[in-house]
């Protein structure tokens, strides 16, 4: 099976991190809802038709979502609808701070990986 550790997969999953915590959690819509996997784990893999430009475009799109979903919310907003239970907007906002800082972190691993190969072909 290939790596599931990709640069458009890290993306992909950023959608799915983003459509999660402030669509499901505000609004409480299901994943299913937005089209989205159950299993956080399946939302790396990539199908036919995503491309960088489709899959940078759907992230685009939900973080345009996120910030409209908690436009004018203060922080000690608590939100019910994610399947965990109550909580505050600013633990969501950290949660997904959280994700996205270590999801760079691969993407980092991974440019490395990909520049140390280059130099040992160059």
């Amino acid at each position: 099976m290939p790596s599931r550790t990709r640069l458009l997969s890290l993306l992909k999953h950023a959608v799915f991190v983003e459509t999660v915590w402030f669509g499901e959690a505000v609004t409480g819509r299901s994943r299913v809802d937005y089209g989205l996997p159950h299993d956080s784990k399946d939302s790396f893999l990539l199908d036919s038709t995503d491309t960088i430009a489709s899959v940078s475009a759907d992230y685009r799109a939900a973080v345009d979502r996120s910030h409209s979903a908690i436009e004018g919310m203060v922080l000690d907003t608590v939100l019910t609808g994610h399947r965990a239970g109550p909580m505050p907007l600013r633990w969501v906002l950290l949660h997904v701070l959280r994700e996205l800082a270590q999801h760079c972190g691969h993407a980092d691993i991974l440019r490395e990986q990909i520049l140390a190969e280059r130099g040992r072909r160059g």
